[in-house]
């Protein structure tokens, strides 16, 4: 059986924005990982962190748009390791809430500055209207 897509340039893109997505992450997680960190799971302590330190769990898996399951097994593992600690919220006890420990946001405040001087060498190919084009269709794919 020969496999032919139906439009070939879509198929192209993918694979090049698959292998982009590796290795940006790849440079970016680094530093991270040699912290025992995941890349979601810092990406869910610099979230708190730009949300005042604290967010209700449905909020923080809306902004990060990750599954529920994902965003348990996450919070479970910073949780453990002292970085952010989870509350039942009074009025619905269903509900929790996240929050970062002194801890976590001792180890954002360390980590942050090299990340962020990493993201911004990753894009450094990129002219700035490359970079607002990319944003844009990255959104536009998203939605």
């Amino acid at each position: 059986m020969t496999l032919v897509p139906g439009d070939p340039l879509a198929h192209r893109a993918l694979e090049s924005l698959l292998r982009a997505e590796a290795s940006v992450r790849r440079r970016l997680s680094a530093d991270l990982e040699r912290e025992g960190l995941s890349a979601t799971g810092f990406s869910v302590m610099v979230v708190l962190t730009t949300a005042g330190g604290e967010l209700e769990l449905r909020a923080l898996r809306h902004r990060l748009r990750t599954s529920k399951a994902n965003a348990t097994e996450v919070v479970d593992t910073l949780e453990g390791r002292g970085l952010v600690a989870r509350r039942r919220l009074p009025s619905d006890r269903r509900m929790a809430a996240v929050a970062l420990t002194a801890r976590g946001e001792e180890l954002v405040d360390r980590l942050f500055p090299e990340h962020a001087r990493r993201v911004e060498g990753a894009f450094a190919v990129l002219e700035e209207h490359e970079k607002r084009t990319l944003a844009d269709l990255c959104r536009k794919l998203a939605a």
